[in-house]
């Protein structure tokens, strides 16, 4: 799903050493959650009780200056990449994001997902606050900061405990200070975020692929609801709320990375489980089933098992256009398409093509897709997606915000295959989903329109609270 896809808000990554200097193990990890993020990524440290920040717009070859990294000497700290869903884009809204308590503690903050409210108050129009600290940055992360630093004679501990019950929406967030890393994860569990072990140290990371880039440990997922404290000396664990899972279906998906591990399950066994089903739900004649690169090879590689369809890689994927290359409207989304992918025409010319990907959002991907394949002479083209059509929007960290620009919210399947030019278009089912996954507990609100959050009640809640 290149280009005109749904995009993931962020991922963290935290360390805890023996002694070691922390900053280069950060951007390894920061590294191997590039793909939850390519806006900006940040460092935070500590050194001699002191934060040190490197923060900068880009990936994070771009934005880390690989001599100011080897500078950073703190033995405990955390790190972020960012892709903005909710407030500015800009520099300002980098994170990790670093405040004082009012009792003098320092912390620096990175958090994944969307915060919809903090204690009743909407997150979209409440002041980033903080003390010590201009009002400055407009994202969620800087809000919370704020929350936590402005709660007198209060531990970062204590602040937790009392700031996290009353947040409505996703987070799966790490906090650095002094020798202590202090992870939490929303009820519902809608991000995810994973604790793994390294040497005599610790790691914290959204996805466990980014504990075996380090070379670290999985141990175990956060639990939704749960605060960890994290020291050389051992853990520390707390529920500040009721497990009420839902995690989002998109982890499953698309988001995270096929080597990782979610809800006990290898992702790239769940998602050959679900190409298999589609196959099964949409059958199609056909002489090559081929993915849309990347992230649908396993869905594609379980179709054409299932189907008993040649698998071939038809479609070739350009890995150096960056999301900044392309300017964010229509005509150029689907100019970034054509130089990002390139069909092999001695695959497709005369054959039946089942082309297999993961989702449609926009519906500039698909079209543009096919229109190639067509050029590059195929004699059908067959569109197979491994997820139901995408009608609602998502207010829990995902860049699906807009009602008006997800293609199917207002079109039925076969309005979508004439919209996209296809032979025929075929959508797995959620039942279907839900049983490849096969944990309890997911967010489909995109699908169903039904959320596992009340998001009018809350909405409501803001109004009364903003005219009050």
């Amino acid at each position: 799903m290149p280009m005109d896809g749904a995009r993931e808000k962020c991922g963290v990554f935290a360390v805890v050493s023996a002694g070691e200097p922390v900053a280069s193990t950060i951007c390894v990890g920061l590294i191997a959650l590039q793909h939850r993020g390519q806006e900006a990524a940040g460092v935070a440290v500590v050194d001699r009780s002191a934060i040190q920040l490197l923060c900068g717009p880009g990936l994070v070859s771009e934005a880390l200056d690989p001599d100011a990294v080897a500078a950073m000497n703190g033995s405990c700290g955390i790190g972020h990449v960012r892709y903005s869903t909710a407030g500015s884009a800009g520099e300002e809204n980098s994170q990790p994001v670093r405040r004082r308590t009012r009792t003098g503690q320092e912390f620096a903050l990175a958090h994944n997902g969307n915060i919809l409210s903090i204690d009743g108050l909407s997150t979209s129009t409440t002041p980033s606050v903080g003390w010590g600290r201009k009002r400055t940055g407009s994202s969620d992360t800087h809000i919370l900061a704020g929350k936590l630093a402005d709660h007198r004679d209060r531990s970062i501990d204590e602040a937790l405990d009392a700031v996290l019950p009353t947040v409505v929406g996703a987070f799966s967030l790490v906090i650095v200070s002094g020798d202590t890393i202090y992870c939490a994860r929303d009820r519902q569990g809608f991000r995810p975020l994973c604790l793994g072990r390294l040497g005599a140290g610790w790691i914290v990371a959204s996805e466990s692929a980014a504990l075996d880039s380090v070379g670290a440990q999985f141990v175990r997922e956060i639990a939704p609801g749960e605060i960890l404290t994290v020291r050389m000396n051992g853990l520390k664990s707390r529920q500040f709320a009721g497990e009420d899972p839902a995690t989002c279906v998109f982890e499953h998906i698309y988001f995270s990375r096929q080597d990782s591990q979610l809800g006990g399950r290898r992702v790239q066994q769940v998602r050959r489980a679900m190409g298999a089903a589609l196959a099964d739900e949409a059958p199609a004649i056909g002489d090559v089933v081929m993915p849309v690169p990347e992230t649908a090879r396993p869905a594609a590689a379980g179709y054409a098992e299932r189907s008993g369809i040649r698998y071939e890689e038809g479609l070739v994927r350009n890995p150096y256009v960056g999301r900044t290359f392309i300017k964010p409207d229509n005509e150029q989304r689907r100019l970034g398409i054509q130089l990002k992918i390139n069909p092999i025409p001695e695959i497709v010319r005369d054959r039946r093509v089942v082309v297999v990907d993961d989702s449609i959002v926009r519906a500039n991907s698909a079209l543009a897709v096919i229109a190639m394949l067509r050029a590059a002479g195929a004699a059908e083209v067959h569109m197979r997606i491994s997820s139901p059509p995408i009608r609602w929007p998502c207010f829990f960290g995902v860049d699906l915000s807009r009602p008006g620009e997800i293609a199917a919210s207002d079109r039925s399947v076969l309005e979508m295959r004439d919209l996209i030019g296809a032979d025929s278009l075929g959508y797995l089912s959620l039942d279907a989903v839900e049983r490849a996954v096969g944990t309890a507990g997911i967010c489909s609100g995109c699908f169903t329109g039904e959320y596992p959050v009340d998001i009018d009640q809350i909405h409501a809640k803001m109004r009364m609270r903003a005219a009050a």
